[in-house]
């Protein structure tokens, strides 16, 4: 098991050609994780066009690429945008393995609704698959919980409800978005001079702020303001009400 590289401290975005050395330094046939989107903590994603230098090296390694999908419709507002690493993956013929989440876009928290999903080659290797995936399930947990998956597969497969669905996944990331441009706005108004584009360039329900671990301790102790010490915020925690003091806090000690 190994790391490789991803964000970039000085620049507070992504450091893809560290990424991509790291991964063109792994064993042939590794198996590689991927957050599809809302990349957490960062709040970095790839773009499109990284995604398919990245799914090149893949298929030049032989990697194996295992998706976390865990937002998806959280970073763009669209379930088919975030998607994109996905189906760059298959449209170029790799095998992947993806787990979804609907913790968070479907509200299902507490019913440990997801899906995994495993592209094969062919029905053959499908049934070998399959073959393993019941032998790892049947002592783990032998029937999942039914009710969440209930509920996805009533909404998805009901025109109206999955209307409604991506109209609701879209006011959320919207929401998201909006209160980035917020909070970089308050911290302007309050005649901050440093660089925040970082939080408005990154995506999803988190981001690096770029803190220190003394910085976020002065501010959970002067305001109560907490976030990990690596300076990651949520931002889906913040709001109208709250903003204005959150962006005074991170302003008192980044002057």
């Amino acid at each position: 098991m190994g790391n490789y590289s991803y964000y970039d401290p000085a620049t507070k975005g992504l450091n893809f050609d560290g990424m991509i050395a790291d991964i063109k330094a792994a064993p042939n046939g590794t198996i590689v994780l991927l957050h599809a989107c809302a990349h957490n903590p960062t709040g970095v994603d790839c773009t499109p066009d990284q995604w398919k230098i990245i799914s090149d090296v893949f298929k030049e390694k032989g990697h194996l690429a295992f998706f976390d999908s865990a937002y998806q419709g959280f970073a763009s507002g669209s379930p088919e945008q975030d998607a994109i690493p996905m189906q760059t993956f298959m449209a170029d013929g790799h095998p992947i393995v993806l787990a979804q989440s609907f913790a968070k876009n479907f509200g299902l928290y507490g019913e440990r609704s997801g899906c995994l999903s495993v592209v094969c080659a062919d029905a053959e290797e499908k049934e070998r698959v399959m073959s393993q995936l019941k032998l790892v399930i049947r002592p783990m947990y032998s029937n999942p919980p039914a009710y969440g998956a209930r509920l996805v597969d009533t909404i998805l497969g009901c025109p109206e409800l999955n209307a409604l669905w991506r109209t609701e996944v879209k006011m959320m990331a919207d929401r998201i978005i909006e209160m980035r441009a917020a909070l970089v706005g308050e911290l302007k108004a309050l005649g901050n001079k440093q660089d925040w584009t970082h939080v408005t360039d990154q995506i999803g329900m988190f981001a690096y702020t770029g803190l220190t671990k003394e910085q976020t301790e002065t501010i959970a102790k002067n305001y109560s303001v907490y976030m990990t010490a690596d300076g990651r915020i949520s931002i889906a925690g913040l709001n109208t009400k709250n903003i204005k003091y959150v962006a005074e806090a991170l302003d008192s000690v980044t002057k």
